[in-house]
């Protein structure tokens, strides 16, 4: 049963009096702290030399803004932290404020994040450096105890076995990372203080930060498949061997020579097109700059190679943390990699960080129809730093140490360079270079993979620019009251996101044309065919138990991306294309922005329906688009279940089953702009609450009806707007 009481109670914390006063005093800090700030800052302006100096300065009055005014200033805070002065002109003139009171405000909000922040930072590190101390102390004590297996007496170095050779050169490096880690916390201001990952094999990986986490049963699968299961050629693939090992490092330093090169050469190694938005490989000439590598293009194969940069909101050592722990990385590009797996780590780096880190990896890369197969790929990854602020992440292809029957792709040496940039920010230059066979893509698109918009760099780069940003909105603290339906409970916020992450990951996995998967066509010919395929779901806490029916159809539309994308997620168009909400009104009961672009949103919706017999039901939704790719996903969810999310409570747990649309372009209007898109429609349904139970036909009908109905409705409302 719904309880409107209930939620009603999470989603308007402004109707409680206590909050209020809450939100009151925060203002009243915040003021407080603008003074003081512009105090100090015009003291400076003022200060004089010599005796005449007052060590007690005068305190002057400073105007007071109104809470209107702060909660706009946060709203806008939220969206975008360093307006430019047309913004902040446009902010004084609508608040009635003056132009450099609302810089001093921004000036002093970033100031305040900054310093919460480090303060988090330097606890984490003092922790870090304390265990660091205690494992200093046992490694002296076995050294110190070391004895002579033969004779009983002190060990000299040269007679040390090498496990005791190896602990006492841990020792020391673990003792300059002490000096290291206990400098950082000594500054306490300054540059962000980051959290350096530790040695990784004895640490286990962690989730993304405050909102990206990982799921399924497989603890080395970052996304897997819908139900987790690796693919037999991904795990029949084994660990290299020691004869390999030589050989493999080889390979990485040559790549990672290549990709620092290719990410900075400009003419004639990359061709410029005439609109200047692209970079083009030219082949000839890349050939002759690096002629060793992994040998000549197999016979049938096509090179895709793309060069992009940006620069994006996440600290340079997070990044590269995120891009060598498998599960941080496939959660980050769960639009992108269905599956990847570490193999074998060759080396963790030096102490402390990932310098020189080398892993042997598996993976599955995709696009979200099961009209294009995935590409798998077996490579090791290299991770260098290139001087202070700069570093470097490369993939590329082992398939020649193991040649596989069936493999459908390469990686040249493909990856990144991350450079530091002010304020917490990087800029990264991704280069993705492939030989590929890609004979097995559907004709509707061939255009999207041939031209380099499927698997490319720019893809690579525009997801991660949006995910960051999303990390970023996981973590902001300050969000504004004033809006109704925004979750302020930051507990509640990093529950509602993680739910979300979950459902968009099952959704991506379960749409594209996995190695796993055997769809199977179910009616029509060409573009239209729907296919479908079953999972059994047991003692999975976060699925239904019993049969799962997974059905998806992908087709071409005469209308640009962006146009579906508004369409589809805004709750007022729901009732012309969601048969499911059976007429109902739908509306939005709480919601979390996502980053720069309005479209990027997780919300809460519920769904009124017109029947007055039928239970009302709550919807979670995440919308998200770039430039390459847009997505409107969902999944029906127990009220019960959400108000315990909504309070922070562990969201594992709530069972999901995710539908929704996957948004590209066609490949023909350059980003999309102008030209048409390849819409894929995707459902999840439980068909049976008995796992053992035999599918029936009549199932398969009433789901390949439902898709069917959806498609013809969003094309008769899309085209009759169109007209």
């Amino acid at each position: 049963m719904f309880q409107p009481s209930i939620m009603d109670a999470h989603l308007l914390p402004l109707d409680i009096p206590q909050n209020t006063s809450e939100s009151d005093l925060a203002r009243i800090r915040d003021d407080d702290f603008d003074s003081a700030t512009k105090s100090g800052s015009d003291n400076n302006h003022e200060l004089v030399s010599g005796d005449d100096q007052d060590p007690r300065p005068k305190k002057k009055r400073y105007h007071r803004h109104t809470q209107h005014q702060i909660q706009e200033m946060e709203a806008f805070f939220k969206e975008c932290p360093h307006p430019d002065d047309k913004q902040r002109k446009e902010l004084s003139r609508e608040l009635g404020l003056e132009p450099l009171q609302v810089k001093f405000w921004f000036q002093n909000k970033r100031t305040q994040m900054k310093n919460q922040h480090e303060r988090h930072e330097n606890t984490q590190l003092r922790t870090e450096n304390e265990k660091l101390r205690a494992d200093n102390m046992r490694y002296r004590e076995a050294l110190s105890n070391a004895s002579c297996p033969n004779c009983g007496g002190p060990t000299a170095i040269g007679e040390m076995s090498f496990d005791e050779h190896h602990l006492r050169l841990e020792n020391a490096r673990l003792r300059e990372e002490i000096d290291r880690i206990s400098a950082i916390a000594a500054k306490y201001v300054g540059k962000p203080v980051v959290n350096y990952p530790l040695l990784s094999p004895p640490v286990p990986s962690r989730p993304l930060e405050l909102g990206m986490a990982n799921f399924g049963p497989q603890p080395g699968l970052g996304g897997g498949d819908i139900y987790g299961s690796a693919s037999d050629l991904i795990r029949s693939i084994s660990a290299p061997t020691e004869a390999d090992k030589p050989m493999i490092i080889e390979l990485a330093v040559a790549a990672m020579e290549e990709l620092t090169r290719m990410a900075q050469m400009g003419e004639p190694l990359w061709m410029t097109t005439l609109d200047g938005s692209t970079h083009m490989l030219n082949e000839d000439e890349y050939l002759r700059t690096f002629p060793r590598g992994i040998g000549p293009k197999p016979s049938g194969f096509k090179c895709e190679a793309s060069r992009e940069s940006a620069v994006v909101i996440m600290n340079h050592i997070n990044l590269v943390e995120i891009l060598m722990d498998v599960n941080q990385w496939s959660t980050l590009f769960s639009g992108i990699v269905s599956r990847a797996m570490t193999l074998e780590v060759l080396s963790t780096g030096v102490a402390g960080n990932y310098n020189g880190a080398l892993q042997v990896m598996t993976s599955e890369f995709q696009v979200p129809s099961p009209l294009v197969p995935t590409r798998e790929s077996y490579f090791v990854r290299y991770c260098k730093q290139h001087g202070d602020g700069t570093w470097a992440v490369v993939d590329v292809s082992l398939d020649d140490l193991r040649p596989t029957p069936g493999v459908r792709c390469r990686r040249r040496p493909s990856g990144c360079l991350i450079q530091e940039m002010p304020n917490g920010y990087s800029k990264v230059t991704w280069v993705e270079h492939v030989e590929v066979d890609d004979r097995g893509v559907h004709n509707l698109y061939k255009q999207l993979v041939s031209s380099g918009q499927a698997f490319g760099a720019k893809r690579w780069v525009t997801t991660l620019d949006r995910q960051c940003e999303r990390l970023a909105s996981a973590m902001a603290t300050n969000i504004p009251t004033g809006d109704v339906g925004v979750i302020t409970n930051q507990e509640g916020r990093k529950s509602m996101l993680k739910l979300a992450e979950r459902m968009v990951i099952s959704f991506c996995a379960g749409v594209s044309a996995s190695t796993t998967h055997t769809w199977t066509t179910l009616s029509g010919t060409g573009a239209d065919d729907v296919r479908v395929m079953t999972r059994k779901s047991i003692d999975d806490p976060g699925r239904p138990h019993g049969i799962v029916l997974s059905a998806a159809t992908s087709f071409w539309l005469p209308v640009p991306p962006k146009r579906i994308f508004d369409f589809l997620r805004d709750e007022n168009s729901r009732s012309e294309w969601d048969i499911l909400s059976n007429g109902g009104v739908v509306q939005e009961m709480a919601h979390i922005a996502n980053g720069r672009d309005t479209g990027n949103c997780v919300s809460l919706l519920r769904v009124n329906s017109a029947n007055s017999s039928q239970s009302n039901m709550l919807i979670l939704q995440e919308s998200c688009t770039d430039p390459t790719a847009s997505f409107v996903i969902y999944a029906p969810v127990d009220v019960v279940a959400m108000n315990l999310v909504l309070n922070g409570g562990d969201p594992d747990y709530v069972a999901l089953l995710p539908s929704g649309f996957a948004i590209l372009p066609d490949g023909g209007g350059g980003e999309g702009v102008s030209g048409g898109s390849l819409l894929t429609v995707a459902f999840q349904i439980l068909v049976d609450s008995v796992p053992t139970a035999k599918l029936s036909l009549g199932s398969v009908a009433t789901v390949n009806n439902l898709i069917a109905c959806t498609v013809e409705r969003i094309k008769a409302s899309l085209s009759c707007e169109n007209a």
